[in-house]
């Protein structure tokens, strides 16, 4: 049918959104979606937040026919009229039927069947790097030849020749993974989707997730008290206390959406609790076998790589989509096959280790690109040194860093409580199917776009800093490069402190004692995030290191805020068990909490006497964090250096008590016996770390934790919610609030949008990060956002953090571009959220002059330079601009998941062509813009060249970055989450 149609009227159709429109596939599709999980792991809990059924069995009763859509494939084309005759043979059939394959038992019986990839007889497939076959394998086992086709499938196969086309293939995730902050916003857009269905006057009850879709709550707990014993529930409690409404709504949404759990607060870090628990490896679904598959709402969804899941990062507003049933629109990625050979030096960490891979992988270029890894330096990393690695993959660009199964995965699944029938089942489907990796055995060449090798043994201590991830530094050479910085100008290696103020000290009282502080004291030194977290290696080397410098006689000062916030329960476990929880407490490193804490910037105050002293004499502190990203205003405020370390350096920082320090040849302190003591001193070997790891980490830990995950806490079963599917919004409330995006919304597409003689909002170099446009951190007292909650009768000391409040669009857009490090060049050197207003020349918080500029009907957009949106995968980093009024962003290059998330919000990505920037074609920001975009859709290609012209005679080309049919199909209709509800309504 498709071959003998005009492309003109397919293209007009949008026949790849038209297949990305079902909600369901065939009926062998259907079978295979992920509804049980291998094991029928309970999840049952007194708490009426969850469902007393093993975890995904719940299948919906009522999940919508993909053969209901006559009425839209009308509207769409009357040429598509005659696929509907054809939908009857398509369904009935598997087209890959013939290779549906039994697994059978070691003992007798089977497992189940599975869809196999040998059984194809295609040589292509045994040259197809290990991620690409999970793609494979998905589009087989979903083909329907409507939502994916068999010329899907060939795409696949054919990798090698197809991949460097950017050509487009659709993907149905096993499941998808959110965290609160961007799990609030998503479930108040499906609340909101419901009652956008209501009022189009059809079904609300189509708005659920088809998906098995698991919630974790870690980004909410605050670093409020720390150094204390009491500091996990000291904490816990100001956290319900200032999150009860919006943990009240999750808690009604695990109970009003189907297929839903929520972990509640207290429970661990979201990527943690993934690879020690929610990750499958293998689905066992009505007796159809699977690889589990993943996409979360945080960039670091890609730790679970390291299991050998595909897993990555996507947008909240694809996650919904995906919620829904739309397959991922992707383009086939390269893959880069990065060979490890030889083995760690001793003392050398996996932090050393993965900081070192990001600046290998960034200087190479691995943007919208699989990594996989693989050579004999395998066998020594454990899956914990491969879930470091795999987690930092945002940091070094890919889409995923991933490592395939092997006898090191199968070891790991047997320590973390998976029973020996669910691995041996892993096992088996997984060497069945050509999945397994046997170092024992010949290793068969596989193709790889391009190719890396680290030798292991090159890898030194390190750490990264002061404002990027990549910036790494040998720790032999920091003390010259932390020197460097304070002579540098302004940037990203570079502060501007004259020489004579270099050596300044800032004198203070301290409880009563004196205390100082200089360039480069540590004032926060934290032990965080699940990159470092979910390695017992490294956090039993931290806890050697501290028990080393107590016995030594070497002391924290007492105004660094040290915290250690672990990434589950099972971390206490062994820490305890080890004795080593005791000195990490008698350095100040006491557990403050289970989640992100300050690696998200939920570090809490610093003592106000350290935050005086820094302020009045602009001193330039640090934070030493064992977190994956320290850009500048993310961590604290007041600590404008921040540097990436392993947990054991983040101890041994807070002991010298400064970044400013040469380990080889200053001590770090005095001990007890008045004797000098020096980093060797306390550093464990290897081996020390090994024989703790073996002694201290064992698989009942695990099993014990998991098994009462989901019973909640006191404080959590307490919250009561109403029963009901659509929700009462409280007009009254700044937590969460209706938000406008389906306001008048018919069921007829708006089409594309023009943008003429739009205003620059704002003027960017590179590097803009998400940190820097979507409202993160403590709100400020003089914001747009705090005038909006004080206007509201909030005291500031209750404002919150604006990652708790992201259930709030008002404040949100308030908060959008309100990083107080911004550097618009409009504002002329002047750092801070503001810009100016074109017509009037006024100076304004940008949230303000967006305002004006709207409310006088202009369109505005966005300059930028290389690597607009990178960071942290978050929805408001695009939903904020479009609520500002924002049409389009033109940039050098874009990040891959703020690319899309633009997109989804209907605004429009351009990049400047190659060798070209805002600067170089003498543009100011001052000028007005106008877009030449054809009006009709159907006039749009993906990627195709658009001229941009301005008020005072320039005219310059830019290549339109929507790189698929389906962000096409998005853009017309406003957005993706207006495309999904239009579809869905018509069924």
């Amino acid at each position: 049918m498709y071959k003998n149609a005009s492309s003109s009227i397919l293209r007009a159709a949008s026949s790849r959104s038209l297949r990305s429109s079902l909600t369901s596939s065939s009926s062998a599709s259907a079978a295979a979606s992920p509804c049980s999980l291998v094991g029928q792991r309970s999840f049952a809990t007194s708490s009426p937040a969850f469902r007393s059924l093993p975890r995904w069995s719940h299948c919906l009763h009522s999940r919508p026919s993909p053969f209901r859509l006559s009425s839209q494939i009308r509207t769409a084309s009357p040429v598509l009229d005659r696929l509907e005759k054809n939908f009857s043979s398509m369904a009935s059939e598997h087209p890959f039927k013939g290779i549906l394959t039994t697994l059978p038992k070691p003992g007798g019986g089977e497992f189940g069947k599975f869809y196999s990839l040998p059984a194809l007889n295609d040589s292509r497939i045994d040259k197809l790097p290990y991620s690409i076959r999970i793609l494979l394998e998905s589009a087989i086992r979903n083909c329907d030849n409507f939502q994916v086709t068999k010329e899907d499938v060939e795409k696949i196969i054919d990798w090698e020749k197809t991949a460097p086309k950017q050509v487009e293939i659709p993907f149905k995730p096993a499941r998808v993974l959110l965290q609160d902050f961007t799990g609030v916003p998503a479930v108040v857009d499906l609340a909101c989707m419901r009652d956008a269905m209501n009022k189009l006057g059809s079904d609300s009850n189509k708005i659920n997730p088809l998906v098995p879709v698991d919630l974790v709550i870690d980004h909410s707990v605050q670093v409020d008290v720390a150094r204390s014993e009491n500091a996990v529930q000291a904490n816990m409690e100001l956290e319900f206390q200032r999150n009860k409404e919006r943990f009240a709504f999750l808690k009604w949404g695990s109970t009003a959406f189907h297929n839903m759990l929520v972990v509640p607060p207290g429970s661990g870090i979201v990527h943690q609790v993934n690879l020690e628990y929610l990750g499958r490896v293998v689905f066992n679904t009505q007796g159809v076998l699977y690889p589990d598959s993943v996409v979360g709402t945080d960039s670091h969804t890609t730790m679970i790589d390291g299991l050998g899941v595909a897993g990555w990062g996507v947008g909240g507003i694809e996650a919904e989509a995906t919620m829904l049933g739309q397959p991922m629109s992707m383009v086939l990625p390269g893959v880069v096959g990065f060979k490890l050979s030889g083995k760690m030096r001793n003392g050398v960490t996996a932090t050393d280790l993965v900081l070192t891979v990001t600046q290998i992988l960034r200087k190479h270029g691995v943007v919208g690109k699989f990594v996989e890894f693989y050579g004999d330096g395998m066998s020594g990393l454990s899956l914990a040194d491969r879930a470091t690695i795999a987690n930092m993959s945002p940091e070094y660009g890919a889409t995923m860093g991933f490592f395939p199964v092997d006898h090191v995965t199968l070891q790991y699944l047997k320590l973390t409580g998976r029973s020996d029938e669910t691995v041996a089942m892993i096992e088996a489907y997984l060497r069945a199917n050509n999945m397994f990796v046997d170092y024992s055995e010949p290793q068969q060449e596989r193709a790889y776009s391009s190719y890396l090798e680290l030798n292991l043994d090159n890898v030194e201590p390190c750490i990264s800093g002061p404002k990027r991830p990549h910036d790494r530094v040998p720790l032999k050479e920091m003390k010259a490069d932390w020197n460097s910085c304070l002579d540098n100008k302004v940037g990203f290696k570079g502060f501007a402190i004259p020489k004579k103020a270099q050596e300044k000290v800032a004198n203070f009282s301290f409880n009563g004692k004196p205390a100082e502080v200089k360039h480069g004291s540590v004032v926060i030194a934290a032990i965080t995030s699940c990159t470092n977290t979910s390695n017992p290696s490294v956090m039993l080397g931290a806890g050697l290191v501290a028990k080393k410098a107590c016995d030594l006689g070497l002391q924290v000062k007492p105004w660094i805020k040290t915290s250690l916030a672990p990434g589950s329960g099972v971390v206490t476990k062994y820490l305890l068990k080890s004795g080593l929880q005791e000195y990490l407490n008698q350095q100040g490193f006491n557990i403050v909490g289970y989640g992100c804490t300050t690696c998200i910037g939920n570090s809490g105050e610093i003592n106000e006497s350290v935050g005086v002293a820094i302020t009045e004499n602009d001193i330039v502190a640090a934070a030493v964090l064992s977190g994956n990203r320290n850009f500048e205003g993310r961590v604290h405020p007041l600590t404008r250096a921040n540097y990436l370390a392993s947990p054991p350096l983040v101890v041994a920082y807070a002991l010298a008590g400064t970044v400013n320090i040469d380990f080889e040849t200053e001590p770090i302190g005095t001990g007890k016996n008045g004797k000098q003591v020096f980093l060797r001193d306390i550093w464990p070997t290897t081996e020390e770390i090994a024989e703790v790891v073996q002694s201290s980490v064992l698989p009942d830990m695990f099993r014990a934790t998991y098994e009462s995950i989901t019973k909640g806490n006191p404080m959590w079963n307490e919250l009561s919610v109403p029963e009901n599917t659509l929700y009462s919004w409280d007009p009254k409330s700044t937590y969460i609030h209706e938000p406008p995006y389906f306001k008048d919304m018919t069921m007829d597409p708006p089409g594309p949008h023009s943008v003429k003689d739009a205003y620059c909002l704002l003027n960017f170099g590179d590097s803009i990060t998400t940190d820097h446009i979507s409202p993160a951190g403590n709100i400020q007292k003089d914001s747009p956002a705090a005038k909006y909650l004080m206007e509201r009768g909030v005291d500031r000391k209750d404002f919150n953090s604006y990652g708790s409040r992201r259930g709030n669009d008002e404040i949100m857009a308030r908060g959008t571009f309100a990083n107080i490090r911004i550097v618009n060049k409009l504002m002329n050197g002047e750092v801070g959220p503001k810009t100016v207003h074109t017509p009037s020349g006024e100076k304004l918080s940008v949230f303000d002059a967006a305002m004006r500029y709207k409310s006088s009907g202009e369109d505005t957009i966005i300059l930028a330079g290389a690597e607009y949106g990178s960071g942290s995968s978050r929805d408001w980093a695009a939903k904020g601009p479009m609520l500002q009024g924002v049409k389009a962003v033109i940039a050098k290059s874009f990040e891959r998941i703020h690319r899309s998330n633009l997109v989804g919000m209907g605004i429009i990505p351009l990049c400047f062509k190659s060798g070209e920037d805002a600067d170089s074609l003498g543009l100011t920001g001052h000028e007005r813009y106008t877009i030449h975009l054809p009006t009709d859709i159907s006039e749009i290609r993906p990627g195709q060249d658009v001229t941009v012209t301005t008020d005072n005679g320039k005219s310059f080309t830019c290549t339109v970055r929507f790189d698929t049919e389906v962000e096409l199909a998005y853009f017309n209709h406003g957005g993706i989450l207006p495309y999904v509800i239009r579809n869905l309504s018509k069924q």
